[in-house]
């Protein structure tokens, strides 16, 4: 099985910060047993993702990790192409660098970092990784890499100057353009936040609380904005526009909202189970039912 093949599974994307390491193996196993292709990991202030996953790769035999995604401000191309050539040969193959600019408060406000030109960085950075010398063993394939991509420009550049495109918080329109403009021939592994609940009340509630974390950002509104939702309708969380970027219902409803990515052009879509109980908590009978082996 190619590594395309393979990614045509469903994968998770999760956040693991609040497990001991090995609670976070025990449940990338559990995900490796229910037949789940991929665990996409973040790039915050939480643990460094590469260690993770470098334990992680240790603990499993099949799971591919991803990071979704590795802030290219935050390590030189050359350290980057270190780890992910490194990863890629611990892992046999298991690995999938996933990169963006991040988001300028974290960037330039946390970090203190020039967060100018985010796209001209991505493009110099992309070719500096090319041009940096490696000399340790090499994964038996390239390590594939996706960017961070939601407007036009960095989908054709994610097209043209890496693997493909890694779409958060989106909606099958959005992957329909993305393919569009893409081809035919680019990996487009869109992240789709889902809650297994037909409790419309509190399925909203919690579509809402995930939301609080990223409404204010301008990579994301600006892109629901170009999916045709308003200022207003973001900002007041209306039902439109909570119902189009989470899809929450029963099983059947969750796989359709799912399925609707693929239709749409998907490569792989790797769900982010959203709790009706809190935010951080971990909603293990939505992975379960929804597992591709179920």
């Amino acid at each position: 099985m190619t590594g395309q093949e393979h990614l045509a599974t469903p994968g998770v994307w999760y956040f693991t910060d609040g497990m001991s390491a090995g609670e976070a193996a025990d449940f990338a196993g559990n995900l490796e047993s229910l037949g789940y292709s991929a665990l996409w990991l973040p790039d915050t202030i939480g643990r460094d993702p590469f260690s993770h996953i470098a334990w992680l790769a240790s603990q499993t035999a099949t799971l591919t990790f991803a990071t979704g995604i590795a802030s290219i401000f935050h390590r030189h191309p050359g350290p980057m192409k270190q780890v992910a050539n490194t990863l890629g040969e611990q892992s046999g193959g298991r690995f999938i660098l996933g990169l963006g600019v991040s988001h300028g408060p974290m960037v330039a406000g946390l970090r203190g970092l020039d967060y100018s030109k985010p796209l001209t960085q991505m493009r110099k950075y992309l070719a500096a990784m090319e041009e940096q010398p490696f000399r340790g063993p090499s994964p038996a394939e390239p390590v594939p890499i996706v960017l961070a991509a939601l407007g036009p420009k960095m989908l054709e550049l994610a097209a043209s100057a890496s693997h493909g495109a890694h779409p958060y918080w989106t909606t099958p329109e959005h992957t329909a353009r993305a393919r569009e403009i893409m081809g035919a021939d680019s990996l487009l592994c869109v992240e789709q936040k889902v809650c297994l609940s037909t409790d419309a009340i509190a399925a909203r509630q919690a579509a809402r609380a995930a939301i609080s974390l990223y409404a204010d950002l301008p990579n994301y509104r600006n892109n629901w904005k170009r999916l045709g939702f308003t200022d207003e309708e973001i900002e007041h969380r209306d039902d439109r526009f909570i119902d189009a970027v989470v899809v929450w219902g029963d099983e059947d409803r969750v796989r359709q909202g799912i399925q609707a990515h693929y239709d749409a052009g998907a490569t792989h879509v790797c769900i982010q189970p959203l709790s009706v109980e809190s935010p951080v908590t971990l909603d293990h009978h939505a992975l379960t039912v929804l597992a591709p082996g179920a």
